[in-house]
């Protein structure tokens, strides 16, 4: 293994960021912001349960936002933007000193699933998706993401006037809505330039999580999430009769062959030590009588990697192997491919300087801990495609003690409430310790 040296500047800076923020979460702004972030813990539930008994599925969060921007304007120094990406918000803290500027970030929409849980404030909404009416919940977590922003807002307007900086507050819609021709949330706020005006340092985020247990913390500097992409295949040969298939161009078997050969990508092409990357079929269709040769058949699947590199590699390999496999067969493919989510890359200085901030808003560095890589997608890699550092961290909540809940987008997926308190003070907690680094905080 080599380790690759940091220039001296470099790690000047980086040592005294770490002491800035080590510092800042013992100070006295501090432990006043976690007070106020404690004290708003029974709000924080009552805005989460309203929003989770009335979902709405991706750019639809018209009632969402317009009770965020209402939360928002009883807070004192906020100045709030709606009809940001259609449905989005922005929202602007300035301190009362000059620093640095750090956007939060949660995302709003819900999913086309339904609540299986008997709780008093559940899901009955319904809407139209794909033109069929569907049952909609946040199985997602989404609600509590956008409760834990609003109490981080409120704390951090209480003390608004010994901020060192500006705070950014971005309700962002449409992170489930995928890979396809419509972008995601995400990928729309950035159109709208939302990192401007006030320019933004940094941005950070978290994400609920039921798979581990309750009011604990999870961070990684470098590759956190996986890119997220989706991939079509359609084939066109010549369909023919079951007894006589050498008059045909069988769709079928070429795209077995393709499916089987998608799988060398990985194992051929791909440097596993550069980023852990799966390509997966999921769609396989072709005829529907056993004794018909079909004229097409379609393949669809996913790609997700922890690494752009391999993103890259992945996608041409792809391309080529359907493209070739049809050709030697007689038949013609249409490959598409839809970029989806970008890999979510903590900035790795920031993140390690952020760890006692975390652990104070745990409760413990036992608390609050750095894991492995997940393979799983999320859009928030989309901010740090403009080269603004990011931050992203998972809050586990599950409500069975040391058990694991349901996973996200399951219709049982169910959270321990008693969780938002620990994920309204690392946003906070994070925010005061980023700004702490900046050179008006040190005099």
């Amino acid at each position: 293994m080599t380790h690759r040296l940091l220039p001296l500047a470099a790690l000047l800076a980086s040592l005294a960021f770490t002491s800035s923020a080590q510092s800042q979460t013992a100070s006295p702004l501090a432990q006043r912001v976690l007070a106020l972030s404690d004290a708003a813990e029974p709000q924080v539930i009552a805005w989460r349960r309203h929003i989770h008994q009335h979902p709405e599925l991706s750019y639809e969060e018209v009632q969402t936002a317009a009770y965020i921007a209402a939360a928002l304007a009883k807070m004192p120094g906020i100045e709030v933007q709606t009809g940001i990406a259609k449905t989005g918000i922005k929202a602007v803290l300035r301190g009362g000193k000059p620093g640095p500027v750090v956007a939060l970030r949660a995302d709003m929409d819900a999913l086309p699933v339904q609540e299986r849980n008997d709780l008093p404030f559940k899901s009955t909404a319904r809407a139209q998706w794909r033109g069929n009416e569907t049952p909609v919940s946040h199985a997602c977590g989404h609600d509590t993401h956008v409760a834990m922003l609003l109490g981080a807002a409120q704390a951090l307007s209480s003390v608004r006037s010994e901020l060192t900086g500006t705070v950014v507050f971005l309700f962002q819609p449409a992170e489930e809505l995928g890979p396809g021709p419509v972008p995601s949330g995400a990928k729309a706020m950035m159109e709208a330039k939302v990192l401007e005006n006030p320019k933004v340092d940094v941005v950070m985020g978290q994400h609920i999580s039921a798979r581990a247990p309750g009011n604990t913390l999870a961070y990684r500097a470098g590759s956190f999430m996986a890119s997220g992409d989706a991939f079509n295949i359609k084939l066109k040969g010549k369909g023919g009769h079951g007894s006589s298939p050498w008059t045909a161009k069988d769709p079928t078997l070429a795209a077995a062959e393709i499916v089987l050969a998608l799988q060398g990508i990985i194992s051929q092409q791909i440097d596993p030590l550069d980023g852990p990357t799966v390509v997966t079929v999921g769609l396989l269709q072709s005829g529907n009588r056993v004794n018909i040769l079909p004229d097409t058949a379609e393949i669809g699947g996913t790609v997700r990697s922890l690494s752009a590199r391999n993103q890259k590699i992945a996608h041409e390999g792809i391309r080529l192997k359907a493209e070739k496999i049809a050709e030697s067969a007689g038949l013609t493919a249409e490959v598409t491919i839809d970029t989806g989510y970008e890999v979510v890359v903590s900035d790795p200085k920031i993140t390690a300087a952020l760890a006692p901030a975390f652990a104070a808003a745990a409760g413990g560095a036992d608390k609050a801990r750095e894991v492995p890589p997940s393979m799983g997608s999320e859009d928030f890699g989309s901010f740090g495609g403009s080269g603004v550092p990011v931050v992203f961290w998972n809050l586990y909540a599950s409500p069975f003690g040391d058990k694991s809940g349901a996973p996200n987008h399951s219709s049982e997926f169910v959270i321990d409430e008693k969780a938002l308190r620990i994920g309204v003070r690392a946003l906070t907690s994070a925010t005061l310790a980023y700004m702490a680094q900046s050179p008006a905080a040190k005099r």
